[in-house]
């Protein structure tokens, strides 16, 4: 029992530093309305840059918003190939995914994975001050990190900049017949979500002691398949502060049965396919469930309709 509790504890801890990258996604996918291909790739250069910088001698801090920074960076070129020259949203975010490969790797020093385990960080800095576990300090880090995180977001989100952004999501060519300039809304847009990806896959390395190339492999369908349980457990709220949170639940509740999951003996490896199902089957259950009530509200008014029937009308000669 020990053993479990210690395992969700890790993951609850894991979950609040990950929720950083379902925010971003939230705000591309569900705000933007946006599939932005660049999650992948940022995560793990906020992950690279992070890892460089601390080995480097740089305060672990810095690091980490350096890394935020750099994921910023990576959000605005795919920003500027979409609005700037035209490009669809997901081809954009596809070019800037492989570019960050070989990038990540120059950072690194053509190295595909760098160690930080015995350079301390802000995480073990809570370990070292308050004698916490590694799980314990990195669920301070991450849940102070969150807090700040969603209560800048709701700030922001609600001011006329943040309000436009949302309703370009909603109805773009409603919003430019207003006068608002819906490319730079994007480009703001993307910068933000993929500042806080790059702020997770910093906090990441620096939680599990390595940075990896492939780190973010697979980041966006975990920010996708947080935002679907999110919204299937708080599907009804309106609230924006409690839409976050539940992304941010979401991501928590994906992580504790992930490792519920793995100790009943599935292959962390297959994970991503558990990831991609829940994904796939949030998206198609929907479509399904119209289409059973569009059939049955037309077989009722069939029912109902006289002359589908072939019974005569009152007045109608056979």
């Amino acid at each position: 029992m020990s053993g479990l509790l210690a395992s969700l504890l890790g993951a609850i801890s894991q979950g609040l530093i990950w929720s950083l990258m379902v925010l971003g996604v939230y705000i591309t996918f569900k705000l933007l309305n946006i599939a932005d291909m660049t999650t992948d790739g940022s995560f793990a250069l906020g992950g690279c840059i992070c890892a460089t910088l601390m080995i480097a001698g740089v305060d672990p801090t810095v690091a980490a918003i350096a890394g935020a920074a750099a994921g910023g960076i990576a959000g605005a070129v795919t920003g500027i190939l979409h609005t700037f020259f035209g490009i669809p949203a997901i081809l954009a975010g596809i070019l800037t995914q492989i570019s960050l490969w070989s990038i990540n790797l120059r950072i690194m020093s053509d190295k595909s994975n760098q160690s930080v385990n015995k350079i301390a960080s802000d995480i073990t800095f809570w370990v070292d001050r308050l004698h916490l576990t590694q799980s314990q300090a990195t669920l301070v880090v991450g849940l102070f990190v969150v807090i700040l995180a969603i209560s800048v977001l709701y700030w922001f989100f609600g001011t006329e900049l943040g309000s436009a952004l949302r309703a370009t999501g909603n109805n773009e060519d409603m919003i430019r017949a207003l006068g608002v300039n819906t490319s730079f809304a994007k480009l703001l847009g993307l910068i933000i979500a993929n500042v806080l990806v790059g702020l997770s896959g910093a906090l990441i390395c620096q939680s599990t002691k390595y940075a990896d190339v492939g780190m973010g492999t697979g980041a966006i369908v975990i920010g996708l398949a947080s935002i679907v349980i999110g919204e299937v457990l708080f599907g009804r709220v309106r609230n924006f502060a409690l839409k976050l949170n539940a992304s941010v639940i979401g991501c928590i509740i994906y992580f504790m049965i992930r490792a519920i999951v793995l100790r009943l003996g599935m292959k962390a490896n297959d994970m991503k396919l558990l990831s991609a199902l829940i994904v796939a089957m949030a998206l198609c259950i929907p479509v399904l469930h119209a289409k059973w009530k569009a059939s049955k509200e037309y077989k009722e008014i069939e029912e109902d309709d006289p002359v589908s029937d072939g019974t005569p009308m009152k007045g109608e000669v056979d």
